[in-house]
């Protein structure tokens, strides 16, 4: 079974979702089955590398919301986040561009370390007030998942991994996909949002069954051997 999850480390309900898709993948009788692709996606792409102003300036200014209310906003993310185990700092999150972060998450892919570094990302920006769009920071997170630094060097040199994230993006259009987290099982089985573990667990059950019931062959017919006896 294949999961694809498309997410934004920028996106504060993907972290909360990464946490109950594993709670309910930690569960599943045939986790060690499933293959878990972390596909990228950005909210807003125009933003610029750095942005001068805080995240409520930002989502006030984004979505011409009063600063009160995207300060209840972050109050009942940061609840749903504490619930998961999760201790956003709004105050502290550096608003960037997300897009060489999911340049970076190419390159651990390619040498097994991409969950890793989606975890680091998506706590670092939300717990940790790193800057996600940062050289220094991006790098040093590299030297720590064990990346080659000359690989890391040309995230910065090149446009090494660009047509990557950009097929991504493509990919969510042609499927659909406005909004993240959004998880596809098999492209069969599509969950908008950061659902409950239990819709996570009810999700990947279904898709297995549906995806390994058996195909009845053969004659209808032939003899076999039930609780009221055997066919003679």
């Amino acid at each position: 079974m294949k999961i694809e999850i498309w997410s934004d480390v920028a996106c504060p309900w993907c972290y909360i979702g990464k946490r109950r898709f594993e709670a309910a993948l930690a569960e599943f009788p045939h986790r060690d089955s499933v293959e878990v692709q972390w596909r990228s996606y950005q909210l807003d792409p125009t933003l610029p590398e750095h942005y001068d102003g805080t995240e409520l300036d930002y989502l006030s200014t984004r979505k011409g919301m009063a600063p009160e209310q995207v300060s209840q906003m972050f109050d009942h993310v940061a609840a749903q986040a504490k619930g998961e185990g999760l201790n956003y700092s709004f105050d502290d999150v550096v608003v960037a561009n997300s897009f060489t972060a999911h340049r970076l998450i190419h390159l651990a892919a390619a040498h097994g370390r991409q969950d890793a570094a989606k975890e680091r990302l998506l706590s670092d920006h939300f717990e940790h007030g790193k800057d996600i769009g940062n050289q220094v920071y991006l790098t040093s997170l590299g030297h720590d998942l064990g990346l080659d630094a000359g690989e890391l060097a040309e995230l910065f040199t090149t446009d090494k991994y660009a047509d990557d994230v950009h097929h991504d993006f493509d990919e969510a259009r042609a499927l659909g996909i406005s909004g993240v987290p959004f998880f596809v099982i098999d492209r069969q089985f599509g969950l908008s949002g950061a659902q409950p573990t239990e819709t996570f667990t009810q999700a990947l059950n279904q898709a297995w069954q549906e995806n390994h019931a058996l195909v009845p062959v053969g004659s209808a017919n032939a003899e076999a051997c039930g609780p009221d006896g055997c066919d003679v």
